[in-house]
C-alpha cells in the first residue's frame, strides 16, 4: 500500500472518488481509533505544514484540553502565498484524504463543527471538496465551505477565525488565541490541509510507519512547490532530500553554476546562495538550524540571468500591498521600505536608500500587530545579504549587472 499523499490516480484523472479512496486506503478510522490519533501524532513527530512547523499532536491536544463548549475545526486551505500551489493541488486531487483528516481531528478533540476555509481563487479545489462531500454519507458533523478572501494575511489562523466569525480577515492582536476561543467563541483547531492529510495516513498506519519514512530526524514526506525549473509545480519529496537532488529531479539546466540563489519558504522565507543551498537538506529542523526556513515548502530557483534586486523589489512591494492596515509598522514602515526598494531597483535611488532599508528593517522587526511585517523584512534582509554586491551596484552606480534587469513577478513568472 503506497501511503504517499499524492499516491493513487494520476493527476490528469482529476479528484479521486470516494470509492477509489476507500479501495486504496480502507475506511476512515473512527471511535477509539480516532481518539487515539493525538498520542499517535505526538509519537510520530508530525510537524505542521502551514509554515510555522508546530507539532501537530501538541496542537490537537491543546484544543482537546480546553473548556468552553465543544471545539470547532477550521481546515486552512487559504494558501495566499503567491509561489505555493501545494494545498490547492492536494484539495483538488485528494479531497477525501483531507476530509478524513478533518473528521479524525473532530473525533479526537470532540469537535461539533468543521469549516473548510479555501482560497476564493482556488475554484477547482472548492469544486472537488463540494463533490467529495456529496459522495459521503458518514460525515456525522456539520461541515461548511467558506471562501477565504484573496489576501495574504487571510491565511493567518486568527485572521481565518475572525473572517468566519465576522467577515473580517484581519489578524486579531490580543488573546485569547483560536485554540482557546475561536469559531463561535469555542476552542478551535486551525490546521493546514496538508497536515490533516498526513494525520489521516498516520491514523491508518501508526506512528512507527511514519517515522520510517523520510531521510532526516524529521520524518515523512512533504509537498513542495518548485519554480524556476523546467518541471515547475508540486512535487512530493522525502523530508531530508538535498536541494541538489531536487534540482536534478525537476529538469535539466538547474545546476548550482547556473543559479544565483534559491528562495526557500516563499515570501515569508528567505534567500540562500546557490552554492550553499545545494548542500542543504529539505528538512524543517535542519533548515531552521541553518538560519533559513522550510516554511510552506516553496523552492524557487533564481538563475544567473535574473536580478535579485528587482525580484526582491517586486516581492516587498507586493507584501506591502497585502498589509492588514492595522498597525504603523505595516501601514507606514512597509510602504516606505517598498518605495525605497523600488527606487533602487529602477535605478533612481535617493541618497542613503540602501542604508535606510537596513535600519528600517531592524526597527520594524517584532513590532507589528501580526507577523506580516516580520516576514517582509526577513525576506528583504536575506536579499540584502545574498545579493549585496548587486544592491550596492544599483545604489551607487544606478546600474544593474543584468542589463535592463531580469526578475520574477509576484506569481513567480519571469519578467524582463
Amino acid at each position: 500500500m503506497d501511503l504517499r499523499l499524492l499516491a493513487g490516480p494520476a493527476s490528469a484523472a482529476g479528484p479521486e472518488s470516494l470509492a477509489s479512496h476507500i479501495g486504496r486506503l480502507g475506511g476512515r478510522p473512527t471511535g477509539g481509533a480516532a481518539r487515539d490519533a493525538i498520542p499517535a501524532l505526538e509519537a510520530g513527530g508530525l510537524l505542521g505544514r502551514g509554515g510555522a512547523g508546530f507539532p501537530v499532536g501538541r496542537k490537537w491536544g491543546s484544543v482537546a484540553g480546553q473548556t468552553g463548549g465543544p471545539p470547532a475545526i477550521l481546515v486552512n486551505g487559504a494558501e495566499g502565498e503567491p509561489l505555493s500551489s501545494k494545498d490547492r493541488t492536494l484539495l483538488r486531487l485528494r479531497p477525501h484524504l483531507v476530509l478524513d483528516g478533518a473528521l479524525i481531528a473532530a473525533d479526537a478533540v470532540g469537535a461539533d463543527r468543521i469549516a473548510l476555509y479555501v482560497g476564493s481563487a482556488h475554484r477547482e479545489a472548492r469544486m472537488a471538496l463540494r463533490d467529495a462531500l456529496t459522495e459521503r454519507r458518514d460525515i456525522g458533523v456539520p461541515i461548511r465551505i467558506v471562501n477565504a478572501p484573496d489576501a495574504y494575511v487571510a491565511g493567518e489562523e486568527s485572521a481565518a477565525v475572525h473572517f468566519v466569525n465576522d467577515g473580517d480577515a484581519r489578524p486579531t492582536t490580543t488573546p485569547p488565541r483560536p485554540y482557546e476561543r475561536g469559531i463561535g467563541g469555542h476552542p478551535t483547531l486551525v490546521q493546514n490541509v496538508e497536515s490533516l492529510a498526513v494525520a489521516a495516513l498516520i491514523a491508518r498506519r501508526g506512528p512507527g510507519w511514519y517515522r520510517e519514512t523520510g531521510r532526516a530526524s524529521t520524518p515523512g514526506t512533504a509537498l513542495v512547490t518548485v519554480t524556476g525549473a523546467s518541471d515547475d509545480g508540486v512535487h512530493e519529496i522525502e523530508i531530508g532530500m538535498p536541494i541538489a537532488e531536487l534540482a536534478d529531479l525537476v529538469g535539466a539546466g538547474v545546476r548550482a553554476d547556473d543559479q544565483q540563489a534559491v528562495l526557500l519558504g516563499g515570501y515569508f522565507g528567505g534567500w540562500v546562495k546557490a552554492e550553499r543551498a545545494w548542500r542543504l537538506p529539505l528538512d524543517p529542523v535542519a533548515l531552521r538550524d541553518a538560519g533559513t526556513a522550510f516554511g510552506c515548502g516553496v523552492v524557487a530557483f533564481l538563475g544567473t540571468g535574473m536580478c535579485g534586486v528587482r525580484t526582491t523589489s517586486r516581492i516587498v512591494g507586493w507584501m506591502a500591498g497585502q498589509s492588514a492596515a492595522q498597525c504603523g509598522p505595516c501601514v507606514f514602515g512597509l510602504r516606505a521600505i517598498a518605495d525605497a526598494t523600488s527606487r533602487i531597483a529602477d535605478g533612481r535611488p535617493e541618497r542613503d536608500d540602501l542604508g535606510r532599508l537596513e535600519r528600517w528593517s531592524e526597527q520594524i522587526a517584532g513590532r507589528g500587530a501580526c507577523r506580516h511585517p516580520d516576514g517582509a523584512v526577513g525576506q528583504l534582509l536575506s536579499s540584502l545579504q545574498v545579493f549585496s554586491d548587486e544592491w550596492r551596484l544599483h545604489q551607487r552606480h544606478r546600474q544593474c549587472s543584468h542589463g535592463r534587469g531580469g526578475g520574477v513577478d509576484a506569481d513567480g513568472r519571469r519578467v524582463a
